[in-house]
This record gives structure tokens, C-alpha cells and sequence, in this order.
């Protein structure tokens, strides 16, 4: 049955507060998963906790700073601790932006972002690799969020259009070096989405965006993300 294809198993969403990460947590509780919803923000994540259905499995939240190795280490250890396995099911979807035209861009907004969206999905990729491995599973899937821009580049985002060119590489990088032990590493590309990052690029920088895209509006978080 297609709406519980998830069913036992227990997957960790970061950037579960808001955006494509709530959506990921909403599509995976929906099909049977136990989701750990990981954000930054308590509120938000607790928000993202009330909207999933519990008929299936118990969902849980945790607080964690992926840019910091002690968050991470102890997000996975409070994991295994709650439910006495790791993870079989990890996407990486905390990011932030920092938007300043290159020539005007502070270094440590440069830095803040990199440190979020690059090795923060490197800390939980390596995190999530090391448990599965140590548990003898004999697979696992870990998917990370990049961007478009980070394909084709953006206007004002040198700092974010690098951070996820990074996630490409370190993506296929990981996927070469753990498809021994059965995990799978993937990156999706998403183009302008439409959730609270998005809210945050001025409306005429918008308006060019659609331009160049042939249904006229920003993508759905919810709407057909992993059919």
C-alpha cells in the first residue's frame, strides 16, 4: 500500500520547523514513517510536531545546532537512546541565506551560511553514515536539499549558491564512499519554493524568477517533492 510505504521506519528531517523540511516531515509521517523532526528552532519544530498524524508512530523533536559536532553527536545519541536504533532515513534540509551582492558581502555572512548549509550537512550525513554503519544495517538512504542556484548561479547569493554546490559535491562524494555499506546518498535541486527563505527575496527579483518559469509561480513544498 503506497500511503505506508514508510511504515517502520524512522527517519530524521533537519530543517523540520518550516518549509520544505515540514513538508518532508508531513509526507513521511503520512506513509507510515517515525519522523524525528530536527530544527533549530523549538517553536517551530514543536508547530511542525502538531501537524503530523499519530496513528502510526510516535514523532519526536529535538533541538539541535547542526553546525556545532556536540549537537550532532548528541542528536544521535538521544535518537538511539528514544528508539534503540539509528535512523534508516535522513534528509538534510536546514539552510539559511544571507543575501548581499558580492561586492558589499561581510565574510562572515559568507562564513554563517557555509557553516549551516555545507557542513552542517556534512556533520549529519557523517552523523547518520557512522550509526548505520556501527549497527550492521544493511541499508540506508540519506538525501540532501541542495538548490538550482547552485547549478546556474544567482544574483546576491554568492555565499548560498556556493554553500549548495558544495552539497552536490560532498553528495556524490558520500555516495561513492558508502554504497559498500548499502547507503544510498542523493541531492535534489529544488528551484524557488514557496516558504518562508523564499519570503524573504524582494518581490521584483521574484517577478524574474517566474519569469523563466513556464507555470508562472513558485513550487509547492507539498506538492509532489518525492512522487
Amino acid at each position: 500500500m503506497a500511503a505506508l510505504r514508510l511504515s517502520s521506519r524512522l527517519a530524521l528531517v533537519t530543517g523540520g520547523g518550516s518549509g520544505i523540511g515540514r513538508a518532508v516531515c508531513q509526507r513521511f509521517a503520512k506513509e507510515g514513517a517515525t519522523v524525528a523532526v530536527v530544527d533549530i528552532d523549538k517553536g517551530a519544530a514543536e508547530e511542525t510536531l502538531r501537524t503530523l498524524p499519530s496513528d502510526q508512530q510516535q514523532h519526536v523533536l529535538f533541538v539541535t545546532d547542526v553546525t556545532s559536532p556536540e549537537h550532532v553527536h548528541s542528536l544521535m545519541a538521544d535518537i538511539q537512546a528514544r528508539f534503540s536504533r539509528p535512523p534508516c532515513v535522513a534528509v538534510n534540509c536546514a539552510g539559511i541565506t544571507a543575501d548581499r551582492l558580492l561586492l558589499k558581502m561581510e565574510s562572515d555572512a559568507f562564513d554563517q551560511v557555509l557553516k549551516v548549509n555545507l557542513k552542517g550537512t556534512f556533520l549529519v550525513t557523517q552523523a547518520v553514515a557512522k550509526a548505520l554503519v556501527a549497527s550492521g544495517a544493511e541499508k540506508g538512504s540519506i538525501i540532501n536539499v541542495g538548490s538550482i542556484v547552485g547549478k546556474v548561479g544567482n544574483v546576491g547569493q554568492a555565499n548560498y549558491t556556493a554553500s549548495k554546490a558544495g552539497v552536490v559535491a560532498l553528495t556524490k562524494t558520500s555516495a561513492k564512499e558508502l554504497a559498500r555499506f548499502g547507503i544510498r546518498c542523493n541531492t535534489i535541486l529544488p528551484g524557488f519554493i514557496d516558504t518562508p527563505m523564499a519570503g524573504k527575496v524582494p518581490q521584483k527579483v521574484l517577478d524574474k524568477v517566474l519569469q523563466l518559469v513556464p507555470m508562472g509561480r513558485l513550487g509547492d513544498p507539498t506538492g509532489g517533492l518525492f512522487m
